[in-house]
């Protein structure tokens, strides 16, 4: 794979900034061996062996003492000679030891790492594919356990290895379509005798259920981003309280007391939903002061942010003109819950009913009453299917790619089908869908993809 890029040695600090009780400098490059007598003291070091020494700067003062661990091309995390030097986690003694290594390194161009750029070499090198690439950070940033254990079956190479198993079924029908390209005349005899149509049938089974598991693993990665409207007192911020288990926004009887948005990321079974508090919204001729009317501003552009809305009613006075106009507002698209809260007053029971396509949870946030009934709901309606099988974790790009292919694969079915099958197009179509699963392990991939991919990454991996 060519790519333009620096393949000057780099070397950063590996661990996270702060206090620690270790810290680690970490360096690569194609060959680090003229930077072993003059930062170690030793003309070799064995490969995959960790040797105790004395870190030293140019007078021969001690900087600090640790382990130097040497990684041997291409035996290595990037691919190329790897150096570690495991100190001290203090932030001035890690900068005294980077600063040691780049002095040092200078005779062979060692320069400080960028964002992300371990992991790009490690790409580039085809020691990981892309999707492995990026579930190195997805593994980092992980907030959920679910996460974190999707996102290391994406670096074990699972979700890559679907995608090559899909497009190996799409190279093997191409190569009998590109056999048959130079006998236009044998068109609709070649679609009968392979029966393109049932290996195409068999590809889109595949496909939607790579895209399912895919949208699962998104959806555990990016979480659910959920917001709180209704009008002022109507006990959003007691829900939101209730929901996350504790007191993140005041609560008082006075109408009105969110006058900005309060957010909280709570887990409903491993996926995180993002809670967004927002101010009520009052009728448009009602008098508001400066703030409030802010706040409402405000309320309305997280609305337009959202994957779900919570409409929030009081049980206890039933539905208004207000909360009508307020609902008939909502961004088109994007899901609604109705919650009636405080049924503690109303005398209704907690529950979950649907009439003409809108959901309605009853509910108490004060008693705490049905709140386990709409954590089930808020996961039903992100598409959320429960599954004893491990996901893997995906991103938004993967599911554009495969939404794309299967756009290709319409087509080719609709080619295959037709009275008269041109099988010139059936095979283009083939090779657009195929590329499209490539834009997802890397096998087809640009730089500026990759430098928007990597430069997400912290500085040292």
């Amino acid at each position: 794979m060519t790519m333009n890029f620096d393949a000057s040695p780099i070397v950063a600090i590996a661990t996270p900034a702060g206090r620690g009780g270790v810290g680690i400098i970490r360096i690569s490059g194609k060959n680090l061996s003229p930077l072993f007598k003059p930062l170690l003291g030793k003309e070799t070091l064995t490969p995959r062996y960790a040797t105790y020494l004395s870190f030293r700067d140019e007078d021969g003062n001690l900087i600090d003492q640790g382990l130097a661990i040497y990684f041997k091309a291409p035996h290595s995390y990037t691919g190329e000679d790897v150096l570690e030097l495991h100190g001290h986690g203090g932030p001035v003694v890690m900068q005294m030891l980077l600063t040691r290594c780049l002095d040092v390194g200078d005779d062979i161009g060692l320069r400080a790492a960028e964002p992300g750029e371990f992991t790009r070499r490690a790409f580039l090198n085809d020691k990981l594919d892309l999707t492995q690439a990026e579930a190195v950070a997805d593994l980092i940033d992980a907030s959920t356990e679910a996460a974190a254990r999707s996102a290391s079956r994406s670096l074990s190479g699972v979700f890559s290895q679907s995608v090559r198993s899909l497009a190996t079924r799409i190279t093997d029908l191409r190569t009998l379509v590109e056999a048959t390209l130079d006998f236009p005349e044998e068109s609709i005899e070649f679609f009968q005798k392979t029966d393109a149509s049932k290996q195409l049938a068999g590809i889109a089974g595949a496909l939607t259920d790579l895209f399912k598991q895919a949208a699962q693993g998104a959806l555990l990665r990016e979480g659910l981003n959920v917001v709180l409207a209704g009008p002022p007192n109507v006990g959003k911020s007691s829900l939101l309280n209730a929901l996350a288990g504790s007191d993140v926004a005041i609560v008082t009887p006075i109408p009105g007391t969110t006058r900005d948005k309060v957010t909280e990321t709570i887990q409903v079974e491993g996926v995180p939903i993002n809670l967004t508090d927002t101010a009520g919204i009052r009728a448009t001729d009602e008098p508001s002061d400066e703030v409030e009317r802010i706040g409402i501003e405000r309320t309305w552009t997280e609305l337009g942010r959202a994957d779900l809305i919570l409409h929030l009613l009081d049980a206890d006075r039933g539905p208004t003109r207000v909360d009508e106009e307020v609902a008939r507002d909502f961004p088109d698209g994007v899901p609604v819950i109705r919650v009636w809260n405080k049924i503690d007053l109303s005398g209704h029971k907690p529950g979950v009913d649907e009439m003409d396509g809108v959901v309605s949870v009853y509910l108490s946030s004060s008693e705490k009453t049905g709140i386990d009934l709409l954590r089930h709901e808020l996961l039903r309606v992100a598409g959320w299917q429960p599954s004893g099988e491990s996901l893997y974790l995906a991103r938004e790009r993967h599911l554009i790619a495969l939404r794309n292919a299967h756009d290709h694969l319409e087509s080719a079915l609709h080619h295959a089908e037709s009275e008269d099958p041109a099988l010139d197009l059936f095979a283009e179509e083939l090779r657009l869908m195929q590329e499209q699963l490539g834009h997802i392990t890397g096998a087809v991939s640009t730089d500026d993809l990759l430098g928007m991919i990597f430069s997400r990454f912290c500085i040292g991996k």
